[in-house]
């Protein structure tokens, strides 16, 4: 407790006589941040304004005594540490009070000038760990909700490849140089920063950053933010205080909060407004967070990841960030090279791929043919590793053997992109027409899980339409 500013917490002292007052206010206001009352209606006025960490009553006060003044004190404050000062010898009173949590601790008439600064400072030491405690509790309990609402992948350290021969701990779709830059970063607390193009597996390399890191065993938070536009990335990030916001009927913590000695990940923030930038800045500089509508701040210890599309420098520069956060966010840059730079890695990416998929769905596993090889190869994959990843397991289900060929293939297509033949050039309206209808069904019967039944109930088709147009479609293996 030696780097404990005591003056930092607020101490009541409730005394109906004013000498009493008096001699709390000479003793010990250089020492502690001291608040007076006269008596208990009063105090528990005062007691709207501030949240004490120590309160001092006189047992004997008119209108309401010292017990059922702390009693209500705690009923508000629990984690408040209650002393009463009383002049007579009610032991059974005083036994009764403390046994009901309503007194913590009770201190004779005349109480010595020497001794009270400790008995002051343990009651705030007291405080702070009760409160502190409280706050894990809620953490644990809110990050428990967090989970539920999450949808997790476990990270299979084993199975995942990278290029060339895969170390132990690679990385899916990840080349050996951006592992040692994880290896590098995950030994320190600074922020990083992953750019890339859309799908190139962000969220895989930000939880290997944090469990190659002391923060393994504390929480890793994701936020996705644009599912948060505008103010509601703040009030996400920061929480706030119960109607500090519209419908806010209780306290929310942010993530930040929830991500206390651990990781967040921030995937492809949209927006950074002045006021955000400033929370953040005060986060990654101080360590400290204010919810919305609030004016105490809460110390937190989190490592931020920022994941952006394309460079840190373009990404940040659109949102006019203010240089010095740019500065701090960008300390350490990795780069994830998109997936038609490393056709070499598409082999072993689809094994891993595929022995994944069989494992979740309890299916013998299956191969891809030479030719659905090539076809594979050929393609641009715009949207990188969760495209190709999303293009195979639509392929095992199509499959209905042991090989995936290139039929199985179906790749989705982009708005501006044209249905082409074999050779590059534009297909006949027929086919293209054909071409598209053997997309949706396709998409149609993965979404089913192959059930096509509930592909007929969903397209609105007769079950004998569907098999016919399957089997025209090639779609019937």
């Amino acid at each position: 407790m030696q780097d404990v500013d005591w003056l930092n917490y607020d101490v009541v002292v409730v005394d109906d006589e004013e000498d009493n007052l008096d001699a709390f206010r000479f003793a010990f206001r250089k020492s502690f941040r001291l608040h007076y009352a006269k008596s208990g209606a009063e105090a528990l006025e005062l007691l709207l304004r501030i949240e004490p960490a120590v309160v001092v009553a006189d047992q004997r006060m008119p209108g309401m005594s010292g017990i059922e003044l702390l009693r209500a004190v705690k009923a508000r404050f629990p984690d408040c540490h209650a002393i009463l000062l009383t002049a007579y010898a009610e032991l059974e009173v005083l036994v009764d009070a403390v046994n009901s949590g309503a007194v913590d601790r009770y201190v004779a008439k005349p109480w010595d000038s020497k001794e009270f600064p400790c008995v002051l400072r343990q009651g705030i030491a007291s405080f702070m760990t009760l409160r502190e405690n409280r706050r894990l509790r809620e953490q644990l309990a809110q990050y428990a909700a967090y989970l539920e609402r999450e949808q997790r992948c476990p990270l299979d350290f084993g199975a995942l490849v990278s290029e060339g021969q895969a170390p132990s701990g690679g990385v899916a779709g990840v080349s050996g140089g951006v592992l040692a830059a994880i290896q590098d970063v995950a030994a320190t607390s600074e922020p990083v920063v992953i750019e890339g193009e859309t799908g190139v597996e962000s969220e895989l390399v930000a939880r290997a950053i944090h469990i190659g890191s002391p923060r393994e065993e504390r929480p890793f938070i994701a936020v996705m933010a644009r599912a948060f536009p505008g103010d509601a990335l703040e009030r996400e990030l920061f929480g706030w205080g119960v109607g500090r916001v519209d419908g806010a009927w209780r306290d929310r913590a942010g993530r930040f909060e929830l991500a206390h000695g651990g990781t967040l990940w921030l995937h492809e923030p949209t927006a950074f407004t002045p006021s955000l930038q400033a929370r953040l800045w005060r986060l990654l500089c101080d360590g400290e967070v204010e919810r919305i509508g609030e004016t105490r701040s809460r110390r937190v210890d989190v490592r931020l990841v920022t994941s952006v599309v394309g460079s840190a420098n373009v990404a940040f520069e659109a949102k006019a960030m203010l240089p010095e956060l740019f500065a701090r966010l960008t300390v350490s840059p990795i780069r994830l090279a998109p997936l038609r730079e490393r056709r070499a890695e598409l082999p072993r990416l689809a094994d891993h791929f595929l022995a994944r998929h069989a494992a979740r769905n309890a299916r013998p596993p299956v191969v891809l043919s030479t030719e659905a090889q090539a076809s594979l190869a050929r393609h641009d994959w715009p949207g990188n590793v969760r495209e190709f990843e999303a293009v195979l397991e639509h392929a095992a289900i199509l499959s209905r053997g042991e090989t995936i060929l290139p039929a199985h293939l179906v790749f989705p297509l982009s708005p501006s992109s044209e249905l082409r033949g074999a050779t590059g050039e534009r297909a006949p309206l027929d086919s293209r027409l054909e071409a598209l209808a053997r997309d949706e069904l396709s998409r149609a019967l993965v979404r089913a899980g192959g059930n096509k039944t509930e592909v007929a109930r969903a397209l609105g088709i007769q079950r004998t339409t569907l098999y016919y147009r399957l089997k025209k479609l090639g779609l019937d293996g």
